[in-house]
């Protein structure tokens, strides 16, 4: 994989927001998606790539989500070797943070197709800890899959420094569409998220 490239491409998507019309931001509030199979691996959906935040107030792709060495890691590290409680803070800060993006259907929008949802760890855990329960399993089927309730407060609302998500996963199996012409079209019209 070309780096640089990736690179470029999540630039254009942070600097465009016609490119990045399939990003979707839940609003606060209630909003329910189902998880698709990602047409680029089957074998797994989640795309899952580390940012440096606040670094000369923009935002990285690291290196080390395509298992590249990251120079600002290597600085980190560095710096939290030293000794001095300052460096460490300052290296520990500078630490790439995970973000998971999967692709998803937003019920009551699958005319608009298939997005691209982000979130942190603890939303990540969350998901991965339902489908390693065997009751729910293989959420994302098309046909016998489970639609997931977000339910989004804002930093204001819960007194955090970020805004908040709850999920819940729908314990009924629905498919994604009654349509197997709407289910092929939604599968495979996806694009590459990077």
């Amino acid at each position: 994989m070309d780096i640089s490239l990736a690179l470029k491409r999540f630039n254009s998507l942070q600097n465009n927001t016609k490119k990045s019309d399939s990003i979707w931001k839940p609003a606060n509030g209630k909003s329910q998606i189902r998880i698709v199979p990602y047409k680029f691996n089957k074998d797994i959906p989640f795309i899952e790539l580390y940012f440096h935040y606040n670094i000369n107030n923009k935002t990285y792709l690291s290196p080390m989500s395509f298992g590249r060495p990251d120079p600002i890691v290597e600085f980190a590290e560095k710096l939290k070797r030293t000794g001095d409680t300052d460096d460490w803070k300052a290296g520990k800060k500078m630490e790439p943070k995970l973000r998971t993006f999967v692709p998803v259907v937003v019920r009551g929008k699958e005319n608009e197709g298939v997005k691209f949802w982000g979130f942190g760890k603890t939303v990540y855990q969350d998901i991965l800890g339902y489908i390693a329960d065997p009751d729910y399993g293989d959420i994302t089927d098309p046909m016998t899959g489970r639609d997931i309730v977000l339910d989004v407060t804002s930093a204001e609302e819960s007194n955090a420094a970020y805004p908040t998500t709850a999920i819940r996963i729908k314990p009924a199996q629905t498919k994604l569409s009654d349509d197997p012409a709407v289910v092929k079209q939604l599968l495979e019209n996806q694009k590459k998220h990077y």
